[in-house]
């Protein structure tokens, strides 16, 4: 097993990126928060695949939270992170401190509108925009050629894709399939904030979406009695659900009738800690 590079500064990482393209080499990128799981893992091993080398970012990121949401119990662990990347051959972690992401006086920020409506847009104000602008900051100063995200956080992902397109950001965007524990639940940096009985409760979300999607292969395509199958099997388990609804798979849209690819998206709490998840309608 390698060690991983750990560079801290902007201009460092730059340079280390300018090299590997010099020689010829293509970059894979994989954005992260840290706190890495055997998603992440996926999705570096998957990087892998796609590049000769792999560059990881470890930065949580304060222009993302709410006032009142995680920032400061958001869990870190740069060491773990650091040994679980190495085991799938990740070359290089960009480790920046926030002064760095953003100097003093920083005011430009990237906003996605239309993509960024609705959804997690909606009840978290403010998010999408620090997503998209600290995507961008790490899109310039790493130069990757293809940047690997998961589908987990779909409507990230179709932010991600939206500003690529419109910015004309030289940059391949890779989704990859949501990465699961044995019962359903989608793996996630913030299921370590559940006790045991939430933890037990939670598979609830993958079971909702799931009685969801069986309706639709049994040929309902009302999104209405759809979200209701799901909304059956949820409910009862969480103690507030923030929403569960239908979009187009690509454009997100709101939908009534299936009749296009779409997928069934929700976000639900177990006291404080917030769980989203999605899965695809065909």
């Amino acid at each position: 097993m390698s060690n991983v590079e750990v560079i801290r500064h902007p201009a460092e990482m730059s340079a280390w990126a300018e090299a590997v393209r010099e020689r010829g080499e293509r970059i894979a990128f994989v954005p992260t928060m840290g706190a890495l799981h055997a998603g992440h893992v996926s999705l570096l091993s998957a990087a892998r695949e796609h590049a000769d080398r792999v560059a990881l970012s470890i930065f949580v990121n304060p222009t993302q939270f709410g006032p009142n949401e995680d920032l400061a119990r958001y869990p870190r662990d740069l060491v773990g992170d650091l040994t679980k990347a190495a085991g799938v051959g990740t070359d290089v972690a960009f480790v920046p401190e926030v002064a760095d992401m953003y100097p003093p006086g920083a005011q430009t920020v990237v906003e996605v509108r239309e993509v960024s409506k609705g959804l997690c847009g909606d009840r978290r104000p403010g998010h999408f925009s620090g997503v998209a602008t600290v995507v961008c900051k790490l899109f310039g100063i790493i130069r990757p050629h293809v940047a690997i995200f998961g589908e987990k956080d779909f409507q990230q992902l179709a932010v991600i894709r939206r500003m690529v397109l419109d910015l004309d950001l030289p940059v391949e965007i890779v989704g990859c399939p949501t990465l699961r524990e044995q019962d359903g639940l989608a793996m996630s940096s913030r299921n370590a904030y559940l006790s045991p009985d939430e933890r037990a409760r939670a598979v609830a979300l993958f079971r909702g979406l799931s009685a969801a999607r069986e309706c639709f292969r049994g040929g309902e395509r009302s999104a209405l009695a759809l979200v209701e199958a799901a909304l059956h099997v949820i409910t009862p388990s969480f103690d507030r659900v923030d929403y569960v609804e239908i979009r187009e798979a690509d454009s997100l849209l709101p939908v009534q009738r299936l009749d296009k690819p779409a997928v069934i998206l929700a976000a639900v709490f177990l006291g404080a800690t917030r769980l989203i998840d999605n899965i695809r309608l065909f």
